[in-house]
């Protein structure tokens, strides 16, 4: 865990740029510029996310519900809790409350679908002399799991059953923790699951309920391939590599130029040569890196 003291005396580029319209006002908790202030110093510092001006309301709405369960009479209390000796337990839930988690099944679809016409053939060929030949992919920033499973599947489907021979395995990872869990059950609500093509639902998943409603299951063979740890993209990464492919789509979005350029030379040394990296629809490394060179749509390749 970082030093928390020298937490708070760095600022994203965006602090001081938050409009004092957004501050003050009738709300159950009073909200000014300093508690923003803090509170994004310190997401920085930990996570590298930096805290654009117009997620200040974002901030206060998410925080007031936890001021709410720590029964704090306003910010000055939880600014105060953060800063005293039992900030380090409340770090993981400022960090969950405050990091988004949009995702779906069968995200940008071509991912998926340049996953199986390229990047599996090309690791089979490559292998095609080895007795225990070896795969590894890497969803970075998972979050509630729909990625790495959707690349499960691609992958039980394209491999067939020659996977049964292969040491293959897919790490999922993300900073919060809630997601975490959440990807390591494997059941999500049946309106969540709409993305995925019915044949493929019916093959890889079954039917559950979760509080109340229904809700479908990743299968058993999913489950097995895919390893989901907590993990701090600007910190240690515990993990050797090298990886065949790493999926980090709609995260790179979050750092500033520093951390950007951070994760993505790490990316360059975990993946092997020719390996491929998948980003969102709004990430370019136009500017950031030169160890890549462009493959497709937010695809790159490592030289």
């Amino acid at each position: 865990m970082t030093d928390r003291s020298s937490a708070l005396t760095i600022e994203s580029p965006a602090i001081r740029r938050v409009p004092d319209a957004v501050f003050g006002g009738a709300r159950e908790f009073h909200f000014e510029r300093h508690h923003f202030d803090l509170i994004a110093g310190l997401l920085y510092q930990l996570a590298g996310i930096a805290l654009a001006p117009h997620k200040a309301e974002m901030v206060y709405a998410r925080l007031a519900r936890r001021l709410r369960e720590l029964r704090l009479a306003d910010f000055d209390a939880y600014c105060a809790l953060l800063q005293g000796d039992g900030g380090v337990n409340e770090i993981g839930f400022l960090v969950n409350a405050l990091t988004t988690n949009l995702t779906s099944f069968y995200r940008e679809s071509h991912h998926f679908d340049f996953l199986a016409s390229s990047v599996l053939p090309e690791v089979r060929t490559r292998n095609a002399s080895a007795s225990r030949p070896r795969l590894r992919l890497w969803s970075a920033g998972c979050s509630s799991g729909p990625e790495p499973y959707t690349m499960a599947m691609v992958l039980v489907s394209t491999m067939g059953a020659d996977l049964r021979r292969w040491d293959a395995r897919i790490l999922a990872t993300d900073i919060d923790t809630h997601m975490v869990d959440t990807a390591r059950r494997g059941v999500y609500p049946l309106s969540g699951a709409t993305g995925i093509p019915p044949a493929i639902r019916q093959r890889f998943t079954h039917d559950t309920r979760m509080n109340g409603e229904p809700a479908v299951e990743m299968g058993e063979d999913l489950k097995r391939l895919v390893t989901v740890k907590p993990l701090n993209l600007l910190e240690h990464w515990p993990m050797s590599g090298p990886f065949d492919a790493i999926f980090c789509r709609n995260v790179l979005i979050y750092f500033d130029r520093r951390g950007r350029t951070q994760v993505i030379e790490n990316f360059g040394r975990m993946l092997r040569p020719g390996g491929y990296l998948f980003l969102g629809h709004s990430e370019s490394l136009y500017g950031v890196s030169n160890l890549f060179r462009q493959a497709g749509p937010t695809i790159y390749r490592r030289e």
